[in-house]
């Protein structure tokens, strides 16, 4: 089994039911994506939503993957940045908890990073992310060592707004003959970053994920279009297509994955999860495939709760129908 490291943002994800767009119009924050706000503006919106249930998740895209990789028994690891207080304190706890070997440095005066999601009635996400100590992380921070004994990187694309820690992070994982992964992360950042993401994946990049939108982003082109010129420039490229599922392509072979067939709650965390699972499948050398369709699960699974966590019975049912397909 190949062992599997990530790196993104540490952040504690505050999961806010709202009963429409009101707050999201109030604050300009584009439906469906990921808008950064400075600690001002972050104390605006959690005043806002004051009094609106909520709860919450050590998070951050990769923090999320790298959880469900290691509630499914992958050794796995993360590194991050989180500040000196409780909520960092939660943070570790949780990933611990799930079976991680975090690497979380400590922010001497930061706060950790909070995203707060925003979810309308439609299953629909929107975070406001104020990063706290999780942007402090920085290049020099990283050691060769972290990466020993692992085979795989996975990165988030909310880094891209740190260049110089992501071109470290890939060159140390290349010395040590790693494969590395990278999810857009969000169609604003791409279109923010897009000639940064070029350069990272044509240098260093191996398997990319995208979601529709991000593939278009980054391609100007339709799924099925971004997914052959995405594949140009890694080794695996994968475009999800969200009810409609997914497509992967490695070389000339292309394959189409369904989705899972379940009654969305929460779009949160149903891309973190897909790679999960494919990587899950990559991991223990499955077809591309079966790789498609345990990522397929684990989205599936993680739409039908609130936030990117799962409740045990659904991570049983989701490693059942893993189990039955990994059989076949």
């Amino acid at each position: 089994m190949k062992k599997i490291i990530g790196i993104g943002n540490a952040l504690v994800d505050v999961m806010t039911l709202v009963q429409d767009e009101s707050c999201l119009n109030r604050f300009g924050l584009p439906k469906g994506s990921m808008t950064m706000v400075d600690a001002s503006r972050s104390g605006e919106i959690k005043q806002a939503i004051n009094g609106l249930n909520k709860t919450l998740a050590s998070g951050g895209s990769a923090g999320n993957t790298m959880y469900g990789l290691g509630v499914m028994g992958v050794h796995s690891s993360f590194i991050g940045k989180v500040g000196r207080d409780e909520l960092g304190n939660f943070y570790e706890k949780d990933m611990v908890d799930a079976g991680l070997t975090p690497v979380l440095m400590r922010a001497p005066d930061s706060p950790t990073g909070t995203a707060v999601a925003l979810v309308t009635p439609d299953s629909e996400r929107t975070f406001a992310t104020h990063l706290g100590a999780a942007t402090e992380l920085i290049a020099e921070e990283l050691r060769s060592a972290y990466f020993k004994g692992y085979h795989v990187l996975y990165l988030e694309g909310y880094l891209i707004f740190n260049l110089p820690l992501v071109k470290q992070a890939c060159r140390l994982a290349k010395e040590n003959k790693m494969c590395v992964a990278l999810d857009l992360a969000s169609f604003n950042v791409v279109n923010d970053k897009l000639a940064e993401f070029n350069d990272i994946i044509n240098q260093y990049v191996d398997i990319v994920f995208a979601n529709e939108e991000e593939a278009r982003a980054f391609t100007g082109l339709g799924p099925v279009e971004a997914l052959d010129e995405i594949s140009k420039k890694c080794h695996i490229a994968v475009v999800k297509t969200g009810s409609d599922g997914s497509w992967i392509k490695r070389g000339d072979e292309v394959i189409k994955v369904d989705a899972l067939k379940v009654k969305a709650v929460d779009t949160t965390g149903a891309g973190d999860l897909y790679a999960a699972g494919f990587l899950y499948g990559f991991s223990h050398g499955f077809s591309l495939d079966k790789c498609g369709m345990f990522g397929s699960i684990l989205a599936g699974k993680v739409i039908e709760n609130i936030g990117a966590r799962m409740p045990d019975e659904k991570w049983a049912e989701a490693k059942a129908l893993i189990a039955e397909i990994a059989e076949d």
